[in-house]
């Protein structure tokens, strides 16, 4: 981010807000520049003090912050200002992406059962016409329905077939536009593990038959019932569908060397029907209030570049742009990013401590793991050891947004405290909690609000985002085999960055 733009000022209200939060703090140290102030300057106090502000927001624009809405762009503000404040440039990053918002839906069998089924439509989904789709279910030759051929034999003549297929082997998108084209006016997909089906197609599909998602166990009973006989299905999927503009902000330290940026990263909007305190307003909060302190630094070796993503809801869209962009327009600037760290979601009321699985110990990564990303991982795993606090990997799988810097090289690591999986006896022996049921049950839900975050969670992952920091600003060497240099290219003293560090630096 070598050329830097100031974005608009914030509105009046949203400017207060962030200067009442930041002054209602407790007094911190004026130069944080090791690891031991780092942690007590980023006090979770302060974290929660932004959660209440997106809180506010979300309150304040239809439940949501999610992107392309006015609650997205008030959240962007209030960031804004509040990094403004602690001195800092911020720059908007535009980007288009495809608006979503549901305003109806039911799935619906009419016969031999009467009875609603649940189901969630796919992202990127068609609409279906007014009034829905109604007709026969019908099932492909080959369940998975990946293909046309999977449909030789099979009557389509219906005036409204809706297609059942199975979920594996190709993407949602190919079971949907294969359906589209094979005659059926609508498609749903069950689940192949127990559970609900909550996909996406990836992007728009013109010729994809309208989609949802059904349970393995819907799927199978509905199955069954067309083998004995005619199964009438009712789909009503209303939604809009329209590109919008939205942005990524970001903002980086005015000391460090330019040609070795640490990056962190944490996606800022939420899920259209809920306000996303945890998911993501808690990483947003961890690594603003980090932003805040850091610029207190007097000296830093690395620039420390924070980025707060757009639309990661939407398909991982805001950070996949970022990088992107770099590939075309600038690669040296993506070489020049040593390290990546990722905080999505640090404060599930069931939580576990999570580290992104870099050196594959417990999880297969998905993708080959960048060098660097082991380094990256064990200076979290390394600070969480020193403090005697348990942790577990968490699997490595570009679910969040450093997705797209592993695709690009670059070596990433980050925390989690848990989403939709399941806690383990053996994980409440370690972090407490409750087994059998999910990190947080209130993910990607209207409940996901200020009143369930976990306030250990929250400061402990806090903590370890301001130590990553710190750390990482003033060395790279085991990441990269960088030492300290100015960014007038002229060698620099190297700044301790141990518990005790340099006072004078």
């Amino acid at each position: 981010m070598r050329s830097r733009t100031a974005a608009a000022t914030a509105a009046a209200a949203t400017a207060a807000l962030a200067m009442t939060t930041l002054a209602a703090g407790p007094a911190q140290a004026k130069n944080p520049n090791n690891s031991k102030k780092m942690t007590r300057a980023v006090t979770v106090e302060n974290v929660h003090d932004h959660l209440e502000q997106l809180q506010a927001i979300a309150d304040a624009n239809d439940g949501n912050r999610g992107a392309g809405t006015s609650g997205y762009e008030a959240s962007a503000e209030y960031v804004e200002q509040t990094l403004q404040d602690a001195g800092y440039e911020t720059e908007r990053q535009d980007f288009t992406f495809m608006y979503e918002e549901v305003h109806g839906t039911s799935l619906t069998e009419l016969s031999p059962d009467a009875r609603e089924v649940e189901h969630v439509p796919m992202s990127y989904s068609q609409p279906t016409p007014e009034g829905g789709v109604t007709g026969a279910l019908v099932a492909p030759a080959v369940a998975v329905g990946c293909d046309t051929a999977a449909w030789d034999g099979v009557d389509l003549s219906g005036d409204s077939d809706i297609a059942l297929v199975s979920r594996g082997d190709c993407s949602f998108a190919a079971k949907a536009v294969s359906a589209g084209e094979a005659g059926a006016e609508a498609v749903l997909i069950y689940n192949n593990v127990e559970g609900p089906l909550n996909g996406t197609l990836g992007g728009v599909e013109p010729t994809s038959a309208p989609a949802t998602g059904i349970s393995m166990a819907e799927g199978q009973a509905l199955l069954q019932k067309t083998a004995a006989g005619p199964v009438t299905m009712s789909f009503v999927l209303d939604k809009t569908m329209e590109q919008r503009e939205t942005f990524n902000v970001l903002a980086e330290t005015d000391t460090g060397r330019d040609d070795n940026v640490v990056m962190l990263g944490a996606h800022l909007d939420s899920i259209g029907d809920g306000p996303g305190i945890n998911d993501n307003g808690s990483g947003t909060a961890g690594i603003l209030e980090t932003a805040v302190q850091l610029g207190k630094v007097n000296k830093l070796n690395n620039t420390v570049r924070f980025a707060f993503w757009g639309a990661e809801e939407l398909g991982l869209l805001g950070s996949d742009h970022y990088v992107a962009d770099l590939q075309e327009n600038d690669p040296e600037e993506l070489d020049d990013i040593a390290t990546y760290l990722n905080f999505d979601m640090i404060g599930s009321p069931n939580h576990i401590i999570g580290v992104y699985d870099a050196d594959e110990s417990t999880y297969e990564a998905p993708v080959a793991v960048p060098a660097g990303s082991v380094a990256t991982e064990a200076v979290l795993t390394d600070y969480f050891d020193a403090a005697d606090q348990p942790w577990v990997d968490t699997a490595f799988s570009g679910r969040s947004d450093y997705s797209a810097f592993i695709n690009a090289g670059v070596p990433a690591s980050g925390l989690f405290t848990g989403a939709d999986g399941t806690k383990t006896e053996e994980e409440v022996e370690m972090f407490g909690g409750t087994a059998g049921i999910t990190y947080d049950p209130n993910y990607h839900t209207p409940a996901d609000d200020i009143g369930n975050v976990n306030m250990e969670a929250l400061d402990i992952m806090s903590d370890a985002i301001a130590h990553s920091a710190i750390t990482l600003g003033q060395s790279t060497k085991e990441i990269n085999g960088k030492t300290s240099r100015g960014k007038s290219g002229k060698p620099g003293p190297t700044v301790p960055v141990g518990p005790e560090g340099a006072d004078a630096a």
